[in-house]
């Protein structure tokens, strides 16, 4: 997708138009090449010249000269080193000024965290946060990371094999992923059940032992997603599903604990006595269960869910 709108490849059909301007429109005869988009373009290893300094990197993309851009991405005393000199973190503001140099019409960035360390992926993403709010231009952002999405995008567009599947803000895509593989992305425990009929809803069977009711009715083979913060640990004596605990880490606000079967985030008060080895039970609320039929063909993939 990134390629198609930089100009870099040609959809077989279709219409590429940033603002006003057609880029591309088969019907219309409308081709416009890559030089001839004002794009920023940052690839994935953010593509910067080794040999060049950080001054010599962003003036060669420049329209006109842009002193401004390494004051105001705060990397004007890196001026005279060159990529390998510094951190993974003052790469990417490099190659967001080579980006912004061009003058762009539209931001792309692609996965743009993913050549960064853990440590200071976190760190890198709330700058980048911080640094897009303050250029407002219009970006496009390809990532497999949801965390990134959440922190970073406005709306989110989830392709699934190239096709659509779900759209709408962070909020909206985490609280009602669309299809399987949605709730997979926003990091959700997926598994298998057979549903069957109750006097409320649906009692779903999960595959490996346990019972979880539903909110809404449906029948047959299905697939489950539940939130990690939807589980409540409870005594086994007092739960449909019961779990042997494999990890337990402190995740500083809340306790991630790891079970079987399921990633569980609760508060410390909650399972401050939770250990590895032990069998717990586990209660989650029917409205924070969503169902999807086990065979997509079958009908449309709609979570049968109130909120996630």
């Amino acid at each position: 997708m990134l390629r198609l709108v930089a100009g870099l490849d040609t959809p077989d059909d279709g219409r590429i138009v940033c603002g006003s301007h057609a880029w591309f429109d088969r019907a219309r005869g409308i081709r416009l090449r890559a030089e001839q988009r004002r794009v920023g373009y940052v690839p994935q290893d953010y593509g910067l010249f080794p040999h060049l300094t950080v001054s010599g990197n962003v003036a060669f993309a420049a329209r006109r000269p842009r002193p401004d851009l390494l004051e105001r991405l705060g990397i004007a005393q890196l001026a005279g080193a060159r990529p390998g000199e510094i951190s993974g973190g003052e790469r990417q503001r490099v190659a967001l000024a080579r980006a912004l140099a061009r003058e762009p019409e539209i931001l792309l960035l692609d996965e743009p965290l993913a050549a960064l360390d853990a440590a200071t992926r976190d760190r890198v993403r709330m700058e980048l946060g911080d640094i897009l709010a303050d250029l407002r231009v219009p970006t496009l952002l390809v990532t497999h990371a949801f965390e990134d999405a959440n922190a970073l995008a406005a709306r989110c567009v989830v392709l699934e094999d190239g096709r659509v599947v779900q759209h709408g803000t962070p909020g909206e895509v985490r609280s009602m992923p669309s299809t399987p593989g949605v709730a997979r992305l926003i990091g959700a425990n997926v598994i298998e059940g057979v549903a069957g009929d109750a006097r409320s809803g649906c009692r779903i069977a999960l595959r490996g032992g346990g019972d979880v009711d539903a909110a809404r009715a449906t029948v047959g083979p299905v697939v489950v997603a539940i939130a990690p913060w939807a589980f409540e640990i409870v005594p086994v004596a007092r739960s449909a599903i019961h779990d042997q605990v494999v990890e337990v880490r402190d995740d500083g606000p809340t306790l991630r604990v790891r079970t079987d079967r399921f990633i569980i985030d609760t508060p410390h008060d909650r399972a401050s006595s939770v250990a590895p080895g032990e069998m717990v039970g586990l209660r989650v609320d029917p409205e924070r269960v969503c169902v999807f039929p086990d065979d997509p063909s079958a009908g449309e993939n709609v979570a049968h869910a109130s909120n996630i």
